[in-house]
């Protein structure tokens, strides 16, 4: 990846003959120009709305597709190579997968990633601090550290000894470790820990799953009276919580708690989806690891249970994310990656944009809106990021071809010719097309 030098905070660099897609408005601005100071949009619009100031480094964007960075809402930094969540954890080292962590960052930026919401893994709470000092390369890391699950929930990890799965008391640090609380009083605390170690958001178990062999994705897990206690903490530290619900009851008690993103949602019904709506929740359906699941379980080390557990949702998720596209809920893009050699792999993401438009049957621009405007929305940041719009950061790619026509593009690296976060330009090929 090309990285170009840093400009200082009074530099200004211009980038003219784009086609800018405002996914908002559902336009394209033709002839754009797109004025950058520091880390933001000072100025955008077609050529003759703008004022380009004299002396300043231009670039020609010569007519190819301007888009917002891409926002995967909900994935796992953790350096995993296989599906084996009980041997790789254990027999792996962990500063080898902080290691492959970090190749991961490279790549999902690569892939027109600017923005990643990692929703459970300690490395990108921790890898974040080295991406914005500049030590490694990556997108945006915006983090929950530490996701809470009550005992017997879908982040206790039943295999190992109790001590061994919480993050305060673990004899072996892992990339996905949970803490475990029941009662009102121990989700406050632990609410409180997750924040204290650098939680961006809260992120909450609040149903069973298809990953954990011995609870089911109906099954409701924390009471209404925990999750609202855990959603007390957030709010009291300016944060939300993001929430794995997969059953329609589980759903709606997330929801009526004050939880703002709902991952899975593999059954969400009518009321579930009106009670998002009026809510104003996101919900992120994460389509892509239950894909890759039954696409290379076997081979991976998925174990023959979660095989079979996604097999029986796989039908039945895509019909109701279908049922909350046709209600009008926010649907944002997330793939569940936790990273991978073949399956899962981190720069694959923009698989879950293909996934809402040939099995959801959504518009492609509402699928780009949901990579990048309610994406942003569900990590916390749709006043900085998510669409290009002035006083916005400088959060963009350029393509090759239109993605609105094919959405394979975006699936392949050497389509996105130009990467920019925050102003920084980290990938320039537009000269050699």
């Amino acid at each position: 990846m090309n990285t170009s030098k840093e400009r200082t905070r009074d530099e200004i660099l211009v980038l003219e003959n784009g086609r800018i897609l405002d996914v908002e408005n559902e336009r394209f601005i033709e002839r754009g120009v797109i004025i950058v100071r520091d880390k933001l949009i000072s100025d955008i619009g077609s050529r003759g709305e703008v004022e380009i100031p004299k002396n300043v480094e231009t670039i020609d964007l010569k007519g190819n597709v301007v888009l917002p960075g891409l926002i995967d809402a909900h994935m796992h930094l953790t350096g995993m190579r296989t599906g084996d969540l009980v041997k790789e954890p254990l027999l792996t080292p962990y500063e080898v997968f902080v290691a492959r962590a970090i190749k991961d960052l490279e790549a999902l930026l690569d892939a027109g990633f600017t923005t990643i919401g990692d929703a459970g893994s300690v490395i990108a709470l921790n890898l974040k601090q080295a991406v914005e000092e500049g030590t490694i390369i990556g997108p945006r890391i915006i983090a929950s550290g530490y996701p809470l699950s009550q005992t017997f929930g879908h982040g206790d990890e039943h295999y190992l000894p109790v001590e061994w799965v919480d993050a305060r008391t673990t004899k072996k640090l892992t990339p996905m470790m949970s803490l475990l609380c029941d009662g009102v009083d121990e989700c406050r605390k632990a609410a409180r820990y997750a924040l204290r170690q650098g939680a961006d958001f809260i992120k909450v178990m609040a149903t069973g799953g298809v990953l954990s062999q011995r609870d089911r994705p109906e099954y409701i897990q924390f009471s209404k009276e925990e999750l609202r206690a855990i959603v007390e903490e957030a709010e009291h530290a300016n944060r939300f919580v993001h929430a794995h619900a997969q059953g329609s009851k589980g759903i709606i008690h997330a929801i009526e708690a004050g939880v703002k993103v709902i991952a899975h949602a593999i059954y969400i019904d009518d009321e579930g989806c009106e009670l998002a709506k009026q809510r104003n929740v996101v919900v992120v359906p994460t389509l892509s690891v239950v894909e890759h699941i039954l696409r290379y379980g076997e081979k991976i080390g998925i174990p023959p249970w979660g095989i079979e557990k996604s097999k029986e949702v796989y039908e039945e998720h895509i019909s109701n994310i279908r049922r909350a596209y046709r209600r009008g809920v926010k649907l944002a893009t997330g793939t569940d990656f936790m990273g991978g050699r073949e399956a899962f792999r981190h720069g694959d993401n923009a698989l879950e944009i293909k996934l809402l438009i040939e099995k959801i049957g959504m518009r492609p621009i509402d699928a780009l809106k949901s990579a990048t405007l309610y994406a942003a929305e569900a990590v916390g940041l749709s006043s900085l990021t998510g669409s290009l719009r002035k006083d916005k950061y400088a959060d963009l790619i350029v393509i090759k071809g239109n993605p609105l026509d094919d959405p394979d593009l975006l699936l392949k690296r050497e389509n996105i010719l130009m990467i920019m976060k925050e102003g920084r330009i980290y990938k320039n090929i537009i000269e050699k097309h």
